[in-house]
C-alpha cells in the first residue's frame, strides 16, 4: 500500500496545482485559436505548446537545465533571436508599397503613439501606487504598444531583463491576436462609406530604388539614433539580400529555413515563461492589461491619422490602412484588407496596407532606439 501511495505521489496529477491547471488551459486555448480559428498559428502553436510543457508538474523543463530554459537563455536573454527574426522579416518585406506612397510613413508613425501611451500608463500606475514600475521597466513595457515582438524582447533584454518573460508573452500574444483586437476598433472609428473606399493603383517602383532604400534608411537612422542600429541593421540587411539579386541562396535561406527555425525556438522559449509561478502575478497581469490598451491606442491613432490626412490630400486613402501602421507584419495588413473586403468585395487593400505596415516596423525600431538611449 505504501508503494502505491509513493507511486501516486510521483505522478503529475497529485502534484498539479490550481495555477498550473489554469495555465495549461491557457496553453490549450492558444492552440485552439491557432488550429481551429487560424489565428497566427506560426506563433501560437509553439507558444501554446511551450506553455503546456512549462506547467507540467514534476519536471523542470522550463528551468535550470531544461530544454525550454536553454532556448530562452540562448536566444532571448542574449537578444539573438529578435535580431535574426528582424533579418528574416527584412528578407520577406517588399518596400515597394512604401516607396510608391511615401505619405504612408505618417500612418506608421502615428500608430507608434501606442508605445508612448503605454510608457505613460505604466508610470501612471506606479505613481498611483497600484503597480510599482521603474522608468526602465515602463520603457520596456511601452514597446508592446507597437505590436512588435522581436523589438519588445530586444528592448526588455537591455532595459528590464527581470520582466522580459512577461513582456515577451504579452507582445507575441497581442501580435497573434491582431485579427481579434483590431477589427472592432477599425469599425468603430470608420463609416461604411469610408470602409468601401477604393484606392488608386500604386505606381511601379524601380529595382534601383528598392536596392538603395535600405542602405539610405540604415545610414540615416543609425547616424541619428545609433542605438536603433542593431534592429534596423538586421532588417535592412535582410531586405538588401532580397533586392540586390546576387545572393538568392542567402535570401532564400533567410526567408525560409532560418526564420522558420528561429520562430520555433522563439515560440517555445516565450511559452516557457507561461509558468504559473511567473505568470499569475500582479505585475505580469498589469503588463498584459497595459499591452492590450496600448495596442488599441496604436490602432486607433493610425486610423485617425488616415482620416486627418484625407482632409488635406486630394488623393484619399482608405482609413482602414492606418490600422496597419502597427508593426505586426503582415498580420495587420491582412486584417485591414479583410475588413475592407467585408464592406466592398472589390476593395483590395493589401498592397496599400503594406506601406504603413512596413513603416510601422521602421517606426518601432526607431522608438526602441530612443527609449534605450534615454531610459538606459
Amino acid at each position: 500500500m505504501d508503494q502505491l501511495l509513493q507511486l501516486w505521489q510521483t505522478t503529475g496529477i497529485s502534484q498539479l496545482q490550481a495555477g498550473q491547471f489554469i495555465m495549461i488551459c491557457v496553453g490549450l486555448t492558444l492552440l485552439y485559436l491557432a488550429v481551429a480559428k487560424g489565428f497566427e498559428p506560426l506563433l501560437l502553436v509553439p507558444i501554446g505548446f511551450g506553455g503546456i510543457l512549462s506547467n507540467i508538474p514534476g519536471v523542470d523543463i522550463a528551468v535550470g537545465t531544461g530544454i525550454l530554459h536553454q532556448f530562452y537563455m540562448m536566444g532571448i536573454e542574449t537578444g539573438v533571436f529578435p535580431l535574426l527574426i528582424f533579418m528574416g522579416v527584412g528578407a520577406l518585406t517588399d518596400f515597394g508599397p512604401l516607396l510608391a506612397s511615401p505619405k504612408t510613413l505618417f500612418l506608421g508613425a502615428a500608430a507608434q503613439f501606442g508605445i508612448f501611451a503605454t510608457l505613460l500608463g505604466a508610470l501612471g500606475l506606479s505613481e498611483l501606487g497600484w503597480i510599482d514600475f521603474t522608468l526602465k521597466e515602463a520603457a520596456a513595457i511601452g514597446i508592446i504598444g507597437g505590436a512588435d515582438g522581436p523589438t519588445a524582447i530586444y528592448v526588455a533584454g537591455i532595459l528590464a531583463p527581470q520582466i522580459l518573460g512577461a513582456i515577451a508573452v504579452a507582445a507575441y500574444s497581442y501580435m497573434a491576436l491582431v485579427p481579434l483586437i483590431q477589427p472592432p476598433i477599425m469599425r468603430l472609428l470608420t463609416t461604411e462609406r469610408e470602409r468601401k473606399m477604393e484606392m488608386v493603383q500604386l505606381r511601379p517602383v524601380r529595382q534601383r530604388e528598392k536596392i538603395f532604400f535600405p542602405l539610405v534608411l540604415l545610414l540615416l537612422v543609425a547616424l541619428l539614433v545609433p542605438s536603433a542600429a542593431p534592429l534596423l541593421g538586421m532588417f535592412c540587411f535582410g531586405n538588401l539580400m532580397r533586392e540586390c539579386g546576387v545572393v538568392d541562396r542567402l535570401s532564400d535561406t533567410t526567408q525560409n529555413a532560418l526564420i522558420n527555425i528561429v520562430t520555433i525556438l522563439l515560440g517555445l522559449a516565450v511559452g516557457s515563461k507561461l509558468g504559473a509561478d511567473q505568470f499569475l502575478e500582479t505585475k505580469t497581469l498589469g503588463i498584459l492589461l497595459l499591452g492590450v490598451v496600448a495596442f488599441g491606442i496604436g490602432t486607433a491613432c493610425g486610423v485617425l491619422m488616415a482620416k486627418l490626412m484625407n482632409l488635406f490630400s486630394a488623393q484619399k486613402v482608405n482609413p482602414l490602412i492606418g490600422a496597419a501602421g502597427v508593426s505586426a507584419v503582415p498580420m495587420a495588413a491582412r486584417v485591414a484588407n479583410r475588413v475592407g473586403m467585408e464592406a466592398n468585395p472589390h476593395n483590395f487593400l493589401l498592397m496599400h496596407a503594406m506601406g504603413p505596415n512596413v513603416a510601422g516596423v521602421i517606426g518601432s525600431a526607431i522608438a526602441a532606439g530612443v527609449l534605450i538611449k534615454f531610459a538606459g
